[in-house]
C-alpha cells in the first residue's frame, strides 16, 4: 500500500542532512555552552554559529535571536514577557480571532491576571479586519499579535501594514511565523515586527527546538529563572544538538525556498482543481491565491472530517482535519467558525498541507481517494440523501 504523507502543517520529517549535522553533538561535540574549556568553547562556537545562521535568514542580528523548545514558548514569551515587563505602561493586548491556541490560550491567560484582551475578527477569507483592529488601539495599548500566515487556512496577512499602525502608537508587534517560516520569504525589517517566533520541526529540522526574535530595544521580561543563558532570556542548558540542527534546516530552506515554494504551489493548485472538478459541494476555506504555498483546506457538505480522514489514512493518506494542536477536539475548528462558517460545514473540512518531497502522481493518487471516500460516506449520510432528493 502507497504511504502519503500530506501533513506537513503539522510536522515535517528530519532532513537527512540535518541529521548528520546534528550527531557530532551528541557523542563528539557534547559541551555545555556554558563551561570554559575546550568542550564548552566548542559548543559555545556552534551556538554562535547556529545564531547567525537563523539571524540572517530573517534579516536580524544574531544578538536578537533567543533560541527556546519551539513556537509555543516563543509566543509564551513574547506576550508573556511584554505584558510583564511593560504593564506599567498599560495592560491591553490586541490579537485576533484566528489565531493559534498558544497565542490565544495565552492571552486567556493573562485575561485570568488582570490584563484586557481584545480579539480583532478576520473576514471570510481569513484577512484580519483593518479598521476593527484600527479601532482596537487605546492608549494602554502595549501590544499587537497577529499571525503571519494561518495555520489552518494558510491564508497571509498583512503583516506590514498592521507595523504601520503600530508604529505610530509606539506599541510593540509580535507575529506567529511558525507556518510562514521556510516556506515564503520572511524579513523582519520589512515585515516591521518587534518580535517573531519560529520552529524547528516545521522546516524538516528536529522537535524541540525553535527561536524568537526580539528587535533591539523591546523590553521583555524573563519567563524562566536560572542561569544567564540566552542573554538572560531563556535559562537552562542550551540544546547544542537540536539548535545547530534547526540552524542546517534553517540553511537548506533558504537555498531551496523558491524552488520549493514554485513546487508546492503547482501541486497546491493542481489539488484544488482537480478536487473542484471532480466532487460536487466541495469549498475552498482561505484567501483563494494570499495563502501559503503548500497549503489546501477544503470542506465537503454532508459528511465529516474525521471520517474521510480514517478511510483516507486506511489508504496510506496522512492529512488533517485541522491544526495538530487541537485535531483530538470534538469542537468545530474556531479558526473556521471565526470566519463565518457554520459548525456543521466546518466539522466537514479537511486540511492539507504539502512538502517538498511530494509529487504530482502523490496528488493524483489523493484526488482519486478523496473522490471514492466522499461518495462511500455520502451515500451512508442520511444529510446528503435528503439533499439529493431536493
Amino acid at each position: 500500500m502507497k504511504q502519503i504523507y500530506m501533513d506537513h502543517g503539522a510536522t515535517t520529517p528530519v532532513d537527512p542532512l540535518v541529521v548528520d549535522a546534528m550527531l557530532p553533538y551528541f557523542t563528539e561535540t557534547f559541551g555545555n555552552a556554558s563551561s570554559l574549556h575546550s568542550f564548552g568553547q566548542e559548543a559555545t562556537s556552534a551556538l554562535e554559529q547556529s545564531r547567525q545562521q537563523v539571524a540572517a535568514s530573517i534579516g536580524a542580528k544574531p544578538e536578537e535571536i533567543i533560541f527556546t523548545s519551539g513556537g509555543t514558548e516563543s509566543d509564551n514569551l513574547a506576550i508573556k514577557g511584554i505584558a510583564y515587563r511593560n504593564s506599567g505602561k498599560g495592560k491591553h493586548i490586541i490579537t485576533s480571532t484566528i489565531e493559534h491556541p498558544a497565542i490565544l490560550n495565552t492571552c486567556a491567560y493573562l485575561e485570568k491576571e488582570g490584563f484586557d484582551v481584545t480579539y480583532v475578527p478576520a473576514d471570510s477569507d481569513g484577512i484580519i479586519d483593518m479598521d476593527e483592529l484600527k479601532k482596537a488601539i487605546r492608549d494602554d495599548t502595549i501590544l499587537i499579535s497577529v499571525m503571519h500566515a494561518n495555520n489552518e487556512i494558510g491564508t497571509i496577512q498583512p503583516i506590514s501594514d498592521i507595523s504601520k499602525l503600530a508604529k505610530e502608537k509606539s506599541i510593540y508587534l509580535h507575529t506567529d511565523a511558525v507556518q510562514s517560516f521556510g516556506k515564503i520569504a520572511v524579513n523582519v525589517d520589512e515585515l516591521g515586527v518587534d518580535m517573531l517566533s519560529m520552529s524547528s520541526h516545521k522546516i524538516y529540522g528536529p522537535k524541540g527546538v525553535g527561536a524568537l526574535y526580539v528587535r533591539k530595544g523591546t523590553l521583555l521580561q524573563a519567563l524562566a529563572h536560572g542561569g544567564s543563558h540566552e542573554r538572560s532570556m531563556r535559562a537552562g542548558t542550551e540544546n547544542i544538538s537540536g539548535i545547530v540542527g534547526f540552524a542546517k534546516a534553517v540553511a537548506l530552506a533558504d537555498e531551496r525556498l523558491v524552488d520549493d515554494a514554485k513546487h508546492m504551489t503547482q501541486l497546491r493548485d493542481s489539488l484544488i482543481e482537480k478536487v473542484m472538478d471532480s466532487i460536487d459541494d466541495v469549498e475552498l476555506s482561505g484567501h483563494p491565491t494570499n495563502r501559503l504555498p503548500n497549503n489546501v483546506n477544503l470542506r465537503f457538505s454532508f459528511i465529516e472530517g474525521e471520517s474521510m480522514l480514517l478511510f483516507l489514512d486506511m489508504k496510506g493518506i496522512a492529512i488533517s482535519t485541522g491544526s495538530a494542536c487541537s485535531s483530538k477536539s470534538l469542537e468545530p475548528s474556531h479558526v473556521l467558525t471565526a470566519i463565518g462558517l457554520r459548525p456543521e460545514d466546518s466539522h466537514g473540512s479537511l486540511r492539507i498541507t504539502l512538502g517538498k518531497d511530494n509529487t504530482q502522481e502523490e496528488v493524483d493518487y489523493v484526488v482519486d481517494a478523496l473522490v471514492e471516500v466522499v461518495g462511500r460516506l455520502r451515500a451512508m449520510s442520511p444529510i446528503a440523501g435528503k439533499m439529493s432528493l431536493k
